[in-house]
């Protein structure tokens, strides 16, 4: 008989949860992956909106004079300057309008969009998410295509589009938490919200390729993949683990039995008794002679040992309280941590989500490369931001001090960014170091906080096991977030005009605001004297 291969081996080792949980992990990251996908390409088609007139202006200029034809040089820089209405001076203002329009619209429903969440299946609020989603993203495509020059069109599409994405984080977020324990929280989750990047990297890529002839596509590709990945999610999402036994019990119920001994008992007592233990009411039943095996998470047969005849008594049921209902908004904040580590993700994610929106524009004027390289380069800060990421939860879990993590690598990332500012006019390889570690240090506390510390403070021991206030708790953190991610860009836009030096110096503002506000959890951590590694952020009530 032939050896059984060590690839089944390692197969087979695996029991179903775990398989499903590794179900779980992937089709989370893969969807929310989708989402960020579907955010990029705006940031890389910036600079094909508006392109550099001067240079037209010029190249017009030498055409028109060598051919003795002046009537060229209007008509050159008309048509060659960008993109109506964004070919005009003031187009930095006109693109920080319309990302401000996304990111407010985003902030706002992120709130409404927790407590929602909540009250709906997570598998089909997820799915109609994306669908819709999917369909405005492919719209702000069709403007190319159907030569849309309105800038009202271009706000509503991202208006609209800024409130359905809001369903992704908080479902995703509540998915993975009723999946994965606090074990190792800061770890998984640091991995899982490497999609973040690895989306953005993906984005990039993918509107690059289609930005300088036919900019409409760099939408529309990632609106088409966001709407595939929604109809994937409804065939395949398991929003909790309890949820799998109802298959189980269907199965059974069908005639879907294992054959078992029969056991004869004593005094002719033959009863037997299943009992399952859960949350909700608990339920008895009994067979005669045979047992009907059922299979589940929470379920325990209980029959006595077969060398035993001791006759079975009734099981006694207590049926235990009913399920406790969804959490509300302000029971929400008085959660100890939230309100501080809410205030300190919106300064974080000001950061992040400049760099997010501006990043391949300042490549593109300060390393002077086109619209394809340059998306390309800004790739590296989200190759940065995954190990940023993932460094952020290992230390966290060894330390068991996620404030503390957090403010040293905030603390690192101020000066950091100044030199990214001074370096980056030196040439492509300075450039490319320094987007490496601006991506890890500026992400890292952003990934932390939105996930391993979401998810403890969303499981926090103030809430006497009520498991429904993940995605409010969750929609709180990211919803005060995307204020600061609203503002970032917009600020951006606004302060770019004067130089990019003013857009580097609010960047370094935030991060020490987003510092401060962490000082007095710091100051709890670090006079706690428990220095064995936790997974949880250990905040007392206040």
């Amino acid at each position: 008989m032939a050896p059984v291969p060590p690839g089944v081996r390692l197969l087979v080792s695996f029991d179903r949860d775990q398989w499903y949980r590794a179900l779980t992990f992937i089709l989370t990251f893969l969807l929310y992956t989708s989402f960020h996908l579907s955010r990029k390409p705006i940031s890389i088609v910036k600079s094909e909106l508006h392109k550099n007139c001067s240079a037209v202006s010029e190249a017009a200029i030498i055409a028109s004079s060598s051919s003795q034809q002046p009537s060229l040089l209007s008509l050159h820089t008309d048509v060659d300057c960008g993109w109506k209405p964004f070919d005009k001076s003031n187009y930095k203002q006109l693109l920080g309008a319309m990302d401000y329009s996304f990111l407010c619209a985003y902030a706002i429903g992120m709130y409404l969009s927790g407590i929602i969440g909540e009250r709906l299946p997570i598998r089909l609020y997820l799915t109609v998410g994306m669908l819709a989603s999917g369909v405005f993203t492919c719209l702000f495509g069709l403007g190319y295509i159907y030569n849309i020059h309105n800038l009202s069109f271009y706000i509503f599409v991202q208006v609209a589009n800024g409130l359905v994405q809001t369903t992704g984080w908080p479902s995703v977020v509540t998915c993975i938490g009723n999946w994965f324990g606090k074990g190792r929280r800061g770890l998984i989750m640091g991995l899982w919200n490497s999609h973040t990047s690895v989306g953005n990297i993906l984005g990039s890529l993918i509107a690059g390729y289609w930005v300088s002839s036919n900019w409409g596509m760099s939408f529309i590709v990632p609106g088409l993949i966001i709407i595939i990945m929604g109809v994937v999610c409804f065939l395949f999402l398991i929003e909790h683990p309890n949820d799998l036994k109802n298959i189980y019990t269907q199965n059974s119920s069908l005639g879907k039995t294992v054959p078992s001994k029969s056991w004869n008992g004593v005094n002719g007592h033959t009863e037997v008794y299943l009992q399952y233990k859960d949350n909700k009411n608990q339920v008895c039943y009994y067979y005669k002679d045979s047992i009907q095996n059922r299979k589940s998470y929470d379920t325990e047969l209980l029959l006595p040992r077969e060398s035993e005849r001791i006759p079975m008594q009734p099981v006694v049921v207590v049926k235990s309280e009913s399920e406790p209902s969804a959490i509300s908004f302000m029971g929400a904040l008085r959660i100890p941590g939230v309100v501080e580590f809410s205030l300190c993700l919106l300064f974080a994610k000001l950061v992040s989500y400049t760099f997010l929106f501006w990043l391949p524009l300042y490549i593109t004027k300060a390393a002077h490369l086109d619209a394809k390289k340059a998306g390309d380069l800004s790739t590296l800060f989200d190759v940065g931001g995954i190990v940023g990421g993932v460094l952020a939860g290992v230390i966290s879990d060894k330390l068991g001090k996620r404030a503390t993590t957090c403010a040293v690598m905030l603390l690192l990332a101020a000066p950091t960014l100044y030199g990214f500012s001074m370096i980056s006019e030196f040439g492509l390889g300075p450039m490319i170091g320094m987007l490496l570690v601006c991506g890890g240090l500026v992400n890292g506390p952003y990934a932390l906080i939105t996930t391993a510390v979401s998810a403890d403070l969303g499981t926090h021991k103030s809430l006497k096991g009520n498991a429904r206030a993940l995605s409010t708790v969750t929609a709180i953190i990211d919803g005060t977030g995307s204020v600061g991610a609203a503002l970032g860009p917009l600020l951006a836009g606004l302060l770019s005009a004067g130089g990019w030096d003013q857009v580097f110096y609010m960047l370094m503002t935030a991060d020490f605001l987003a510092l401060l506000l962490l000082l007095r959890l710091v100051t709890k951590e670090l006079a706690s004297s428990k220095s064995h590694p936790i997974s949880t952020v250990e905040l007392k009530e206040h």
